[in-house]
């Protein structure tokens, strides 16, 4: 059968879609060329207000996006990495666990962090993302889904180094049973710290006199640098806080209608009937900045060359404070994900919304940057959670598929010039995630603009073998990240067994698993010079000593950057997170057994930093 004949008209969308990011087409993991269905391109197109070429964006070129890296844009590079690697732990924060936090890991506890890792001859401490996420549904507690990423979750400020804490502000024995919890009760520590928190802060709105950073002048002046974004979102938390009281969600899209418009008169209203719970809110806001910016001070005066390294999450939720008070900037009805692979075969739908291209063209990049920059401002290292996303997005229309979905390309040119200025401007060293379907000539750009790639050698280490040397110079090593377990778990192979036990793999899936699995944990043994037995490439515990081993390999490798699990120095088993599961698993609140108190004396801990010293000391 003869294919239809392609008319003008055909040729147009083609044209428009393109130079548009509208992608027709693209290369899947296993080097298969995929079509986009043209009702998703079309709806593509619909949802960035574009239906002819008759709405074509004044002064928008008819050229597509390029993946080209324009000569002499390049990130920020400390001399002392490009002379000798160096290394760092990387933790969950809300992980950490100390006999005076209060069931979740704190800012002072990082500061408390920075000084272990710096005598353990660390360089950087690794953070998941700080990003502010819904205060008035605590259960949203996923890092990666945040309620808008230009601003803090205060769940993290540490109370008692707020002036004017006093420790009767919380029942001692309830901080203690949730001090004792495996898992954080994020509801129950919530609720204890915005109550502790409000008190808190009518007491300081009392007094007129406070010392630096907490004096009234600096909150002022900080209200005023934040602007009409830092208001929109204190407005929103408010907002998001009353009606939950009144039985909605958190959500914008569970209100009323008359709240759902940031520009409503109802919401207008509610702003000047309720000015003091927004002022509370942006207090919060000050608040952890004044202790996130002590940190990344301290953390320097530690002796940590790098400092904190933070993680920026891909996107936002649809229903955030972001996408509320600047809904111009997001694409509302297009959500993140992932094509079809080997391990997802329906593919993966974030459930987060994409940045819109044409907003960011014709602001010329502004939004971008500012959204970068309030992180890069307490940073030494940022990592950009999948990277690939300053190029293209794999994004499904309303009511699409992730099996249906296509890519939207951005300005890469002008994406990565952004990235490259405010490195620099900030000396912040910048890492890519590039995991996953990494588009050809993608790590040859990153590389030309010196943002670093991200290897973990769970994944590098297969049939073939493993040898550190052959990794990349500019990237950061590590043994696994936050969506796999630690390598104790890794070993016993907990996350596929957990899986089948739910039903996530079929039984030959599982089997396949661990048969690759198998084979990943022989090529590493033998990379470390540790051999093979049957104890250690089974199913059982994994041995201290192919623990520092494998740390030993890791330091080895070639990348400038290598970061360790705090729950691999710590023993722990657990997982983070695992993909796939909401209400199966627990994640994103499983808390560290060992307290932050013990880990320096931990001989675990000792060892790992022995080796990782041994192979990258400081120069």
């Amino acid at each position: 059968m003869s294919s239809p004949k392609r008319t003008s008209s055909d040729s147009a969308f083609e044209h428009l879609a393109e130079s548009l990011g509208v992608a027709a087409q693209y290369e899947n993991m296993e080097g298969e060329v995929r079509d986009v269905p043209l009702e998703t391109r079309k709806a593509m197109l619909a949802a960035m207000g574009i239906s002819s070429k008759n709405d074509l964006p004044g002064g928008m070129t008819s050229s597509p996006p390029r993946l080209a890296v324009p000569d002499g844009v390049r990130c920020y590079l400390p001399g002392f990495l490009e002379q000798a690697p160096v290394w760092g732990i990387a933790a969950q924060v809300y992980e950490l666990n100390s006999d005076r936090n209060w069931g979740i890991g704190d800012l002072e506890d990082i500061r408390t962090l920075c000084d272990i890792a710096a005598e353990a001859g660390a360089d950087f401490i690794g953070l998941s993302p700080l990003h502010a996420l819904f205060l008035s549904d605590p259960q949203r507690c996923s890092p990666y889904s945040p309620s808008n990423r230009s601003f803090l979750n205060p769940i993290f400020l540490a109370l008692n180094k707020i002036p004017g804490f006093d420790h009767s502000l919380a029942d001692s024995g309830r901080l203690k049973e949730l001090r004792a919890l495996p898992f954080v009760d994020y509801e129950a520590v919530t609720e204890l710290k915005i109550r502790a928190l409000r008190t808190l802060f009518e007491d300081w709105s009392g007094r007129l006199q406070e010392p630096l950073p907490y004096s009234h002048r600096e909150f002022a002046e900080f209200k005023q640098s934040g602007g009409s974004e830092l208001y929109g979102h204190c407005l929103f938390e408010a907002l998001s806080f009353e009606m939950v009281s009144k039985g909605h969600g958190g959500g914008w899209h569970s209100w009323p209608e008359d709240f759902r418009h940031a520009s409503s008169a109802a919401v207008a209203a509610f702003k000047d009937s309720h000015s003091k719970e927004v002022e509370f809110f942006l207090w919060l806001q000050w608040l952890m900045n004044v202790q996130l910016t002590d940190v990344a001070e301290h953390a320097a005066k530690a002796g940590l060359r790098l400092g904190l390294y933070f993680d920026f999450a891909v996107g936002e939720a649809p229903d955030g404070s972001s996408s509320w008070s600047t809904p111009d900037l997001v694409l509302a009805d297009l959500r993140i994900g992932a094509p079809p692979d080997i391990f997802s075969v329906a593919g993966q739908d974030w459930g987060l919304v994409p940045l819109s291209p044409e907003a960011l063209r014709e602001q010329q990049m502004r939004p971008y940057r500012d959204l970068l920059k309030r992180t890069m401002r307490y940073a030494g290292a940022l990592r950009l959670d999948h990277a690939m996303g300053i190029w293209q997005l794999f994004v499904m229309p309303e009511g699409v598929l992730p099996k249906d979905g296509g890519y939207l390309r951005y300005q890469f040119e002008e994406m990565v010039r952004v990235v490259a200025d405010l490195s620099r401007e900030t000396r912040t060293v910048m890492i890519g995630e590039d995991l996953g379907n990494v588009p050809d000539g993608f790590r040859p750009a990153m590389d030309k603009a010196d943002i670093l790639g991200y290897r973990v050698l769970y994944f590098e280490a297969d049939a073939d073998g493993f040898d550190p040397s052959e990794l990349s110079q500019k990237a950061l090593a590590c043994l696994s990240t936050h969506d796999l377990p630690p390598l104790i778990g890794w070993w016993a192979n907990s996350d596929i067994n957990f899986g089948q036990r739910q039903g996530l793999y079929a039984a030959d899936e599982a089997t396949s698993l661990r048969e690759d699995r198998e084979l990943r944990k022989s090529s590493l043994l033998k990379a470390a010079g540790a051999p093979a037995s049957k104890t250690e490439a089974a199913e059982e515990a994994i041995s201290e000593e192919v623990v520092v081993a494998l740390h030993r390999l890791l330091a080895r490798s070639a990348s400038m950057l290598a970061a360790v699990r705090l729950a691999d120095l710590s023993g722990e088993e657990r997982s983070s997170n695992i993909p796939g599961t909401s209400t199966e698993y627990p994640n994103w609140r499983a808390r560290l057994q060992l307290p932050l108190e013990e880990l320096a004396q931990f001989p675990l801990m000792n060892k790992i930093a022995a080796a990782m010293r041994a192979e990258r000391p400081k120069t």
